[in-house]
């Protein structure tokens, strides 16, 4: 089974390749199965071969003297170069082809648990002894669309972005079910205080836009108000004007009506 992840460069051109070993794969028999697994390790652009172990013939090499090719198999599909070492004495010798396959998978394994992998680690797990071995068997897996990266020269590392699937093993889909399951769980959790959160910020919105509201209605009936105060204190004055007029108007002397009264010089005249 071919991992799906969507750090994958694309699946199918491997799936494609792999295509007419599973149609040989159904008539082989014996050491003609041996060969097809050979021939399948060492093809350019196969990386896949869970389909490949699902197939009877090759299932029953597992009964037989051929044990090894059967675990060969699995470590291709789901092992690393690392593995193949801590085993080699009990499984085939690798052709040169297949050894730069299996470390090129090796590479993939490493760039699925860490995107940025050290020059120091490749080497350990590669077993190669120079730079300059690592960096061109890297390039031959970007140039084969194993995956694609980018040499970190100066600070010694490899920076993975994107890479091909790799198989699975049936028994680690519980594991990965768990995962999944711990995921969602896990949004879930997320989304709901998502969701609150939205929900508080409505209502502080809405307690805002309330208060906003009783504060344009106060400044209006502020203004309505103070208007109220200014006209009636200018009413108040002008009838205080007013009102200072007609004092003034009435304490002016008022004048003599014709022939009723004489000057003081007159007066003083005839006295």
């Amino acid at each position: 089974m071919a991992e799906e992840t969507q750090s994958s460069v694309t699946s199918s051109p491997s799936s494609q390749a792999l295509e007419q070993f599973l149609l040989l794969a159904k008539t082989a028999k014996g050491q003609a199965t041996v060969e097809l697994v050979k021939q399948a390790l060492s093809a350019p652009g196969v990386y896949v071969f869970g389909e490949l172990l699902e197939t009877d013939t090759v299932s029953e090499l597992a009964n037989g003297t051929n044990a090894g090719y059967l675990k060969l198999l699995e470590i291709f599909a789901y092992g690393t170069y690392s593995d193949y070492k801590a085993n080699s004495s009990s499984l085939p010798t690798l052709t040169a082809p297949q050894i730069t396959k299996l470390k090129h998978l090796s590479i993939v394994s490493l760039a699925a648990k860490s995107r940025t992998i050290s020059y120091e680690t490749l080497l350990k797990e590669l077993d190669l002894s120079n730079v300059r071995e690592l960096e061109d068997l890297i390039l031959e897996a970007i140039y084969a669309d194993v995956f694609q990266a980018k040499l970190d020269q100066k600070n010694a590392k490899l920076e993975v972005g994107c890479f091909i699937g790799r198989d699975i093993k049936v028994d680690s889909l519980e594991k990965m079910m768990s995962k999944l399951d711990n995921w969602c769980s896990n949004s879930a959790s997320v989304l709901q205080l998502i969701e609150e959160q939205i929900l508080r910020a409505n209502e502080m919105k809405a307690s805002r836009k309330q208060a906003m509201d009783k504060l344009d209605k106060d400044v209006v009936q502020l203004k309505q108000t103070m208007l109220q105060v200014a006209s009636s204190e200018q009413d108040h004055s002008q009838l205080n004007m007013t009102g200072q007029g007609m004092q003034q108007r009435s304490s002016q002397p008022k004048k003599g009506i014709r022939g009723s009264a004489l000057p003081l010089s007159v007066t003083s005249r005839f006295n």
